[in-house]
């Protein structure tokens, strides 16, 4: 009993949590080499646990990145994703895009439409 006991929270850490987000996004075909991927906190409920992870591109800019809370459950010693707590930005499909960096709002330049005013005449209709 003491073993199954201490087996049980032996799992309940960082890397194990982390791993279980790591094996979800890879199922989902996320090349996870291109960035990093931390645990940045957890809380744990028995089986259950909610972790909130940080992406961001490796070599890049924190403030580049985004964070995503995930439910995860304990299956056979590992932890699995089950799903997510919200459902902004994602790292696995659908959801918004993340936040642009600062001064990248518009890749295009200006923060808003130009009035008719200032754009070139438009060419004569035959």
């Amino acid at each position: 009993m003491v073993c199954l006991a201490g087996c049980n929270r032996g799992g309940q850490n960082k890397d194990a949590v982390r791993q279980g987000v790591l094996d979800h996004l890879a199922q989902v075909q996320l090349n996870v080499a291109s960035m990093n991927v931390e645990v940045t906190s957890i809380q744990f409920n028995g089986n259950q646990a909610e972790a909130t992870v940080s992406f961001s591109p490796k070599g890049g800019n924190a403030a580049q990145g985004m964070s995503m809370r995930y439910q995860l459950e304990q299956k056979d010693g590992r932890w699995m994703v089950v799903g997510r707590k919200d459902a902004g930005s994602s790292p696995h499909g659908g959801g918004a895009m993340p936040p642009a960096a600062p001064g990248m709002e518009n890749p295009h330049g200006g923060g808003k439409m130009p009035s008719p005013e200032d754009l070139p005449p438009a060419g004569q209709k035959k």
